[in-house]
């Protein structure tokens, strides 16, 4: 089956299961040996499908979140839209996708995702947040955290995210400034000198704000991005190492 996959952790996962993908996006970006030989077909909000065309896939995968309807309403081919807003999401969605395509690989990764959402992690501490980069500037007495992925304007990760759910799952729910929308542009002038930026390597290139970010005077460390949202085979690895941790 001829696969084009728009949504970037499921293009690494599939690549890990040695599906037959024909395409991707510019943001499929891992593994790079693998994705460099694999046409650019558009982004995870745009696609030319008269390009696409050329290659024609027999499924192409979208996300509800990650998609856009209109791509999913346009699209010429036969598709499957999952929709993974939870680490408990991850495991169901991805064993529909493997029966879609008749991959065992991936029904084991899928299967995995069960077994390990039907337990529990211990609970981060704010000083020893999992998924670090890099520290900028170390929490002494925070007690909350905001996880930011864009500047100008500020924004964060709110409820009904697939990263709250991540930051949830570790254990930090209780720490986590709660916003009711699901990316929210927020005021840091309003918020406790103590609290903790979170300031995630992706979408929004933190590592290249360091200064900026550090001279608001908040502690603040720079978090792998991918690692708390790319829901297939990446964000698996990083909850099975932490459940290992706690064992």
């Amino acid at each position: 089956m001829k696969i084009l996959s728009l949504v970037p952790s499921i293009t690494e996962t599939l690549i890990a299961c040695n599906a037959h993908l024909i395409g991707r996006t510019r943001f499929c970006i891992h593994p790079q040996e693998q994705v460099s030989q694999l046409p650019k077909l558009g982004g995870t909000k745009d696609i030319d499908w008269d390009k696409v065309k050329k290659y024609q896939p027999d499924l192409v995968i979208f996300d509800k979140e990650e998609n856009t309807l209109e791509m999913a309403n346009t699209c010429p081919f036969d598709y499957i839209a999952l929709h993974i807003t939870s680490v408990y999401d991850v495991g169901p969605e991805l064993a529909r996708l493997a029966k879609r395509i008749d991959n065992e690989r991936l029904h084991e990764i899928a299967v995995q995702w069960q077994d390990l959402t039907s337990t529990s992690i211990t609970a981060a501490s704010l000083s020893e947040v999992p998924g670090i980069i890099k520290w900028w500037r170390k929490p002494i007495k925070a007690n909350k955290f905001v996880y930011l992925i864009w500047r100008k304007p500020w924004m964060a990760i709110g409820n009904n995210t697939f990263i709250q759910s991540m930051l949830d799952f570790i254990g930090l729910s209780d720490c986590r400034i709660q916003f009711s929308e699901k990316y929210p542009t927020i005021d840091l002038s309003l918020l406790d000198a103590e609290t903790l930026l979170l300031c995630s390597s992706e979408p929004y290139p933190f590592a290249k704000a360091q200064e900026s970010v550090v001279d608001l005077g908040f502690p603040c460390a720079l978090i792998d991005g991918e690692k708390f949202s790319w829901y297939g085979l990446r964000s698996l690895t990083f909850l099975q190492a932490l459940s290992q941790q706690g064992s």
